[in-house]
């Protein structure tokens, strides 16, 4: 017999709209925290670097485009439907690279992570970092119970990028999404809560 109790969210709305997005810290005095209209110009730097371009899609065609960015971003975040944060240095600094959650589903207890960064922060381990800080925050703070990390198949650190921070390869979606050289394949990672992780290092 199919019972007819409805499921509960896994999170109840509104809980995310309902907390302040928080700054959080990484290892090697770097931080996560929410962009402001005065990083515009390294969205649009980002939009000009082939490689943010070509696994991204990112195109931004001025700082006033960059701004309007950034404000769907919060409103992103008021709507429950995104939350992102910008890998940038402490105290108000710079921002050197983008790092959050898209397709936030709380009544499913899904999202999928997204991230780049500039050239000047690519090699030292800063998106694995970032990735389980905030792979911790999405568990451990919001609720969710399932996240994704999604890559082209022809985007191999990408692929080390999920294996690092504790998500399994789940298999290959086909023709998953347009680039600007046609059509790629993707990688599916996942982490579910439970799964074994790392504790987060902060400072």
């Amino acid at each position: 017999m199919i019972s007819s109790t409805p499921i509960p969210p896994v999170v109840p709305a509104g809980r995310m709209a309902g907390m302040e997005q928080p700054v959080l810290g990484l290892a090697g005095g770097l931080e996560l925290r929410p962009w402001r209209p005065s990083d515009a110009d390294v969205l649009v730097a980002a939009s000009g670097d082939p490689a943010i371009r070509l696994w991204n899609l990112l195109h931004v065609d001025s700082p006033e485009d960059a701004r309007r960015r950034i404000e769907r971003m919060h409103e992103r975040w008021r709507a429950e439907a995104g939350a992102i944060w910008a890998i940038a240095r402490p105290g108000g600094g710079d921002a050197l690279g983008l790092i959050g959650w898209i397709d936030v589903d709380l009544k499913g207890g899904s999202a999928e992570i997204v991230y780049w960064v500039l050239p000047a922060a690519r090699g030292g381990g800063v998106v694995v970092e970032a990735t389980r800080r905030l792979t911790h925050w999405a568990f451990d703070d919001l609720g969710l119970y399932r996240l994704r990390l999604c890559h082209s198949v022809a985007n191999p650190a990408s692929c080390r990028v999920a294996a690092k921070a504790g998500f399994a390869l789940e298999g290959t979606m086909r023709g998953a999404l347009l680039h600007a050289d046609g059509w790629h394949d993707q990688h599916l990672h996942a982490l579910i809560r439970g799964d074994n992780q790392r504790p987060p290092t902060t400072v």
